[in-house]
């Protein structure tokens, strides 16, 4: 990255376990960060006690159109350098009980909110010929979602699609990546219902979940400066699987 340009990146669903993370990695490695979250800032508040001039918190439901208006509004202002896509909702809704209102809600919220804040910050990335954008999905693209997660994995599954727009973009030191993340030690898999996490740790060949770390390690060296050659990839972390 110039040293002109200010290091600033935008994390979508900061307030998770991993986004937690995330925001830690890029604070300690010198960025500005503007942390997005919905209903829970407990621990965002907790980090930016310390970090109270380099991280920004601002609250958006994408549930609601004007909650992302608003949204979008705040984020204007900012010379955004990198785009971390950590939105993850899960309504545990198995593909029998899929009707158009609920998968509409997961689409909207999963993926394509995430796309439209994408298609606003591109341009400014485009003009200062860097831009690293990460969108995070989920190992359950690649086995078709469990019986309580056919919504949540098939809005990851239409997230993973990447527009010839954006790979023109390459061209301009504009990176897209997707990383589908794999079993992980936190307090999401336990919001997935009959999830028998013991039998799910069995499928993975290295026989246990991933801690949060190597999940924002890797986050973190794809969404930064680090990266410098890797674009339109799907990368995984899962263990093996």
């Amino acid at each position: 990255m110039g040293h002109n340009l200010k290091k600033t990146v935008l994390i979508l669903g900061g307030s998770s376990d991993i986004g937690l993370q995330v925001v830690s990695k890029f604070l300690d490695s010198g960025w500005k960060v503007i942390s997005h979250y919905n209903k829970n800032n407990k621990f965002l508040k907790k980090i930016k006690k310390d970090h109270n001039k380099n991280l920004i918190l601002f609250k958006s439901d994408f549930e609601k159109y004007n909650s992302l208006v608003s949204f979008l509004k705040k984020i204007k202002s900012f010379e955004i350098s990198s785009y971390v896509n950590l939105v993850g909702y899960i309504d545990n809704i198995s593909f029998e009980k899929a009707n158009l209102e609920n998968m509409t809600k997961c689409l909207q919220i999963n993926t394509l909110i995430p796309i439209l804040i994408q298609k606003n910050l591109i341009k400014k990335m485009e003009k200062r010929k860097f831009g690293r954008i990460l969108h995070v999905s989920s190992i359950g693209v690649k086995y078709g979602g469990g019986n309580s997660t056919f919504n949540y994995s098939f809005s990851k599954h239409s997230l993973e699609f990447i527009s010839s727009h954006m790979k023109n973009l390459i061209k301009h030191n504009l990176l897209t990546n997707i990383l589908r993340v794999g079993v992980v030690k936190t307090k999401m898999i336990k919001k997935i219902k009959n999830k028998n996490i013991n039998q799910r740790i069995d499928l993975i060949p290295i026989k246990r979940s991933a801690e949060k770390k190597e999940i924002s390690d890797m986050i973190y060296f794809l969404a930064s400066e680090n990266n410098t050659y890797i674009a339109n990839e799907k990368i995984t972390i899962a263990g093996g699987e």
